[in-house]
């Protein structure tokens, strides 16, 4: 902990001597790399009869881009659970609309919605003008931020907790009453692109690197799970004091639960009178956490008892497949509407067969790595966090459940080429919001990401993949990676140029489609049909019944993966056609055996001589 932790502070520290940005290709380089940082302190009074609460947060600011601010933002999430927000309207008009959100928010009453209104702002002990914007707080500083410096920003401001639609809310459909993600004034991020205030519209988050102390006063028959380290847990029970010592409980009616957390960009906390609090405490160190209603029938109770060992395997897989998780806890709370990752933790809908349950915790735990620890803007690239996530939770299914599959991720190879078909992709550089539906935004995000991996195994090979991997986590983990980087850390283990792959596959929707063209005497013909090029992997079968292995670089990757087939002349991209000759009458010939190119026409890729 004490390692990634320094690593974090650090990094927080950094400020640019030169400010060149390589805006072209969306990346910062290492040596003028620069991240904001921020110290969150709150103090919540939650009155859990009318789901509202009152605020306080004293915000310290440190500005380490090279750049003088004269404005900041904070993202006012609860405030799109509003009838006439753009969450709203987005869900009112488009074609396909997420069945959790529909026309809900246009129904709600006045005491239903969710809002959070700043009373007061000041910087550094003078108010400072601010203006509410939807779910953008937009503030007028009376003095710029400097470069290097730090300001302080305190804040007054109510809240109440919108009826449970989307992610956040009070009493959800499994009777959970507090779901608290995004529940606070959070400061967006500023960064070698500028501001990110996108409006909030049902899609993902970004966050600045920071440590947050938060004191929630809450009912004292309410059980909290969430982000961070509770502080005084001999002051509060409900599972997290030592057994061996007395407890030291305040009277009243409310319990004070002090968390900090160290080194995250996000708090999420989950309430309700019902939990049962289990503790699984790991040999590594780690404590896991899992709340869930005691109300649950019987079979789902079960499930929750039978996933908590399965979820130190899943935390011990990541771990050694991706990077060491830092921290010293993890929480798996039921509560949300699905699934969603958080710092440290994880709210899950409860009512779910078990495998269900351990899928969305294997998938949202390994969100952890992908986007948590690895800082991706998910406004810009959710195909960095679900794609990845996807690709990584697939693998510690398969080997942690005993079912081994051929590939683990061909579900998302069918998704992609069903909406190819159906002509429905939008490119990957699309930003989360404006994707015309949301299953163009899903199969984007989720499949075509976590094919970005798996088809790399076929272009450079599996083991330099998990290296890949590895090294991604190593160089950017506690920063805000761009997909450039994810790029040059498979370049750097493979020693192959991917430029062009990073390209195609992300920033346009060329597809792959290559065949077998004909087959004379010898010599065989391929032709690549599709716009996106590739290298070739190809079986020939001989008519005496014996195989022969093939591969063909791509010319512009500078080189080919370790393959034990035999390497041949490389082909240009921009040649239609390639032939190459065999020694021996060819059977049959096969191309991507392995099936992990994302081919949209896999009929002609075998051609057998009749």
């Amino acid at each position: 902990m004490k390692k990634f932790y320094f690593l974090g502070l650090l990094l927080a520290t950094l400020t640019a001597c030169n400010s060149t940005k390589d805006v072209a290709n969306n990346v910062v380089t290492k040596e003028t790399y620069w991240q904001q940082h921020v110290d969150y302190t709150m103090d919540i009074d939650v009155d859990v009869n009318k789901y509202q609460y009152k605020g306080k947060q004293t915000l310290v600011y440190t500005n380490n881009s090279p750049d003088d601010l004269n404005k900041v933002f904070y993202h006012l999430y609860f405030n799109a659970f509003q009838p006439g927000s753009q969450m709203d309207v987005r869900s009112l008009n488009i074609q396909d609309p997420d069945r959790r959100v529909r026309d809900r928010i246009s129904k709600l009453s006045p005491d239903e919605i969710g809002y959070i209104k700043v009373n007061t702002l000041k910087q550094n002990g003078v108010a400072v003008s601010h203006e509410t914007v939807g779910t953008i707080l937009e503030v007028k500083l009376n003095a710029p931020i400097k470069s290097g410096e730090s300001v302080t920003l305190e804040m007054d401001f109510d809240a109440q907790v919108p009826v449970q639609i989307r992610r956040s809310g009070r009493n959800g459909k499994e009777g959970v009453a507090l779901s608290m993600a995004q529940w606070y004034p959070k400061l967006a991020e500023y960064d070698f692109q500028g501001w990110h205030t996108p409006p909030y519209i049902a899609r993902e988050f970004q966050g600045v690197w920071g440590d947050f102390d938060v004191t929630i006063r809450i009912d004292k028959n309410y059980t909290i799970g969430g982000s961070g380290y509770l502080q005084n847990p001999q002051e509060i029970g409900h599972g997290y004091e030592d057994a061996t010592k007395e407890l030291d409980l305040p009277e009243g009616d409310k319990l004070s639960w002090h968390f900090k957390a160290p080194e995250v960009h996000d708090f999420m906390w989950a309430a309700d009178s019902e939990y049962n609090h289990d503790v699984l405490k790991m040999e590594n160190g780690v404590d896991l956490h899992f709340l869930y209603k005691k109300t649950l029938e019987e079979k789902y109770l079960k499930n929750w008892k039978d996933l908590q060992p399965k979820t130190a395997e899943l935390m011990t897989y990541y771990s050694e497949n991706v990077g060491q998780y830092p921290y010293k806890q993890y929480s798996v709370i039921q509560g949300g509407d699905g699934g969603m990752e958080y710092a440290m933790s994880t709210l899950v809908t409860g009512q779910r067969s078990y495998g269900s349950l351990f899928g969305v915790t294997a998938h949202e735990m390994a969100h952890t790595w992908f986007q948590f620890l690895l800082a991706s803007n998910e406004s810009l690239h959710p195909w960095m966090d679900e794609g990845f996530t996807s690709y990584i939770s697939n693998k510690a299914v398969s080997e942690i459940s005993k079912k081994p599959k051929a590939n683990p991720h061909a579900g998302s190879y069918r998704s992609y080429r069903s909406i190819v078909e159906k002509k429905m992709e939008e490119s990957l550089g699309t930003h989360a919001d404006r994707y015309n539906t949301n299953r163009a935004y899903s199969t984007a995000s989720y499949s075509k990401g976590n094919i970005f991996l798996s088809q790399l195994e076929y272009v450079i090979g599996k083991e330099n993949v998990a290296n890949g991997l590895k090294k991604y986590f190593t160089d950017f983990s506690f920063k805000h990676p761009t997909p450039n980087d994810i790029k040059r850390s498979m370049e750097k283990v493979s020693d192959l140029d991917l430029g062009w792959y990073l390209n195609e596959w992300t920033q346009t929707t060329h597809t792959i489609d290559y065949g077998v063209k004909s087959i004379e005497d010898k010599k065989i013909t391929l032709e690549r049909i599709g716009k996106m090029p590739m290298p070739m992997d190809v079986e020939v079968t001989y008519t005496d019944g014996t195989s022969e292995s093939f591969n063909i670089p791509l010319r512009m990757m500078r080189g080919n993966k370790p393959t034990s087939a035999t390497v041949i002349e490389d082909w240009g991209w921009a040649m239609p056609t390639y032939s190459f000759d065999v020694s021996k009458p060819v059977k049959s010939v096969t191309i991507d055996k392995s099936g992990l190119m994302a081919d949209i026409d896999l009929k002609n890729n075998v051609f057998e001589v009749k």
